[in-house]
């Protein structure tokens, strides 16, 4: 066994060799043209070509420098006052193939490399490259050699990094490619922090039952998006991308990356109509019908949205910005997601996390709450039994509902207009089939890779910034006070109702748009103090009020910014 051992270090040992030693690297100072022919088309090294314009004259020269099978790539010499601009068919002189199909490559995109056939140097071969401090700017593959210089293509740039930020290259044997592509050679604390926070999100919805449907994938999307990726891996796999213009890091537009494709439906604010279909095909209206004031607590609720957008102001975020932020007081994460791809697309990582996760944390935020502001006495008091309500009652609220609430905010269509739709689709009685399937696949599907993408979008290297940090601070602000109008706001209500008409405070919190963990909760804390008093269906009343409330909150923000 000991000799096998042996053997494999031996083999082993010329692999850990570095290829060469640091060489300087200057940007290619010729155009560069991709050809989409190759050799099977007979386009070889050292065939030459002409440049066209649109009346059909020259304007320069090209001489392929690489070939592969369907495409080959060729360096350009302009004549005299001609520009790049001016191209509009390339023509194959020698041998004489006629004019085939280009593609012009983006500037900076190749570099020389001081080395060449002289020190071994082959096409093909790979390496990294340095800035002048001798950090890692990025890596490359040789694409030409000539005698004393090779030609190599910019593969990958490491994030605010630009082509002209490196000045050095070395060469990289397979040993050190496959030591510099895992995850333990970029692994940082902050990809810790972060898969800490994902283990905490999962424990608590396994341990606690605590809103498993979204802190489950969101925790787990969090362990996808903290696996630390190589810069030449990143642009393929991540939620996010590093632009190749501003070189930093931008939501992944590319059709490499899985995630990123997933992820668009997010940004394009597709997931969160989706999901408020199913809303609308699962809420029963019932309570809110029998008991009508009820929604005024939704609309005290939303209280904690415009304080926060306040709040977000005087911290210097932008009007649209502050927006955004401010309709996590509605913990309502599909609004919120709504509302910041249109207002604010570059906050809808920190903003969805933040809405998801207070979603998630309702049984830990809202009771100190509502035992703060509450006695005793009102959390014992009992409330009427609702009336019942009719079929047909049920039938005209979502088409009335819809069409009163988006002439008061038409920014609220696409949120709305599916929430009374699938709502319909429920009451109608004669659409269970499709009432079902939104109710059940279709939302399923929708939260599920919604959670997934949100949470991987939590890369420590984006995430973790003084700006993530004020928002959580203001979203978590923005559920506290949002608890707390619809408890005071509850309270003010007793004021005015005479002996038996009164409503217990608790319901109040249920103004949140937290459907149905709200309104759980307040059946919950009242059970505590009278075991025998049943709040949940009362509550439901301003919880799908509020669940209404803030989506006609961000369809007025949506107008105003």
């Amino acid at each position: 066994m000991k000799k096998w051992i042996l053997l494999l270090f031996i083999l082993a040992a010329p692999l850990a060799v570095p290829a060469a030693d640091t060489f300087a690297v200057t940007p290619f100072d010729l155009p560069v043209i991709r050809l989409l022919k190759g050799e099977e088309s007979g386009i070889t090294l050292g065939c030459r070509g002409v440049l066209l314009n649109s009346l059909n004259q020259e304007i320069g020269t090209c001489t392929v420098m690489e070939s592969e099978l369907a495409l080959a790539l060729a360096k350009v010499q302009l004549l005299p006052g001609r520009q790049m601009l001016e191209l509009d068919a390339v023509k194959i002189t020698f041998p004489a193939l006629g004019k085939v199909s280009f593609q012009v490559e983006e500037q900076g995109t190749y570099l020389f490399l001081d080395r060449g056939s002289r020190q071994a140097v082959r096409s093909g071969m790979k390496g990294r490259l340095n800035d002048a401090e001798g950090a890692l700017a990025g890596f490359f593959k040789v694409v030409a050699v000539e005698q004393n210089r090779a030609i190599a293509a910019v593969t990958s740039l490491n994030v605010n990094m630009g082509p002209g930020d490196a000045v050095s290259g070395r060469f990289q044997n397979y040993v050190e490619q496959i030591a510099g592509s895992s995850g333990l050679m970029n692994f940082s604390y902050k990809n810790l922090i972060m898969i800490i926070v994902g283990l905490l999100f999962i424990t608590i919805a396994i341990r606690k039952d605590y809103e498993p449907l979204l802190l489950v994938p969101i925790g787990f999307g969090i362990l996808v998006g903290n696996i630390p990726l190589p810069v030449q891996l990143f642009n393929s796999l991540s939620v996010y991308m590093i632009d190749p213009l501003t070189h930093q890091y931008v939501f992944n537009t590319t059709s490499n990356s899985v995630l990123g494709i997933i992820y668009s439906f997010v940004t394009s604010g597709v997931f969160p109509p989706l999901i408020f279909l199913g809303i609308g095909a699962m809420t029963d209206f019932s309570t809110l019908l029998s008991n009508p004031k009820t929604i005024l607590l939704g609309a005290a609720a939303q209280i904690g949205i415009f304080s926060t957008f306040i709040g977000a102001l005087l911290l210097k975020f932008t009007p649209a910005q502050a927006a955004s932020i401010g309709i996590i007081g509605g913990a309502d994460g599909p609004t919120a997601i709504f509302l910041t791809s249109k207002l604010a697309p570059a906050l809808i990582g920190p903003i969805a996390i933040a809405a998801y996760s207070y979603m998630g944390l309702v049984p830990i935020i809202q009771p100190p709450i509502m035992k703060l502001l509450t006695t005793a006495k009102e959390r014992r008091i009992r409330m009427k039994p609702s009336r019942r309500v009719t079929r047909v009652e049920k039938i005209i609220f979502p088409i009335v509902a819809f069409i009163v609430t988006t002439f008061i905010a038409p920014g609220a269509i696409p949120l709305l207009g599916m929430l009374f739709f699938g709502n319909l689709l429920k009451e109608s009685g004669v659409t269970g089939r499709l009432a079902k399937t939104a109710s059940s696949s279709l939302i399923d599907i929708s939260t599920m890779l919604l959670g997934l993408v949100v949470g991987a979008s939590a890369t420590a290297q984006v995430f973790l910034n003084t700006r993530s940090i004020l928002i959580f601070v203001l979203g978590c602000l923005a559920f506290a006070v949002a608890t707390a109008g619809g408890v005071l706001f509850a309270k003010l209500m007793n004021l005015f109702l005479r002996q038996g008409s009164k409503v217990n405070p608790l319901i109040g919190a249920a103004g949140v748009s937290a459907v149905p963990d709200s309104a759980r909760v307040a059946e919950m804390v009242g059970r505590q103090f009278d075991p025998d008093n049943h709040l949940l269906m009362h509550a439901m009343g301003p919880n799908v009020a509020g669940v209404i409330g803030s989506a006609i909150a961000a369809g007025i923000l949506l107008g105003i910014f």
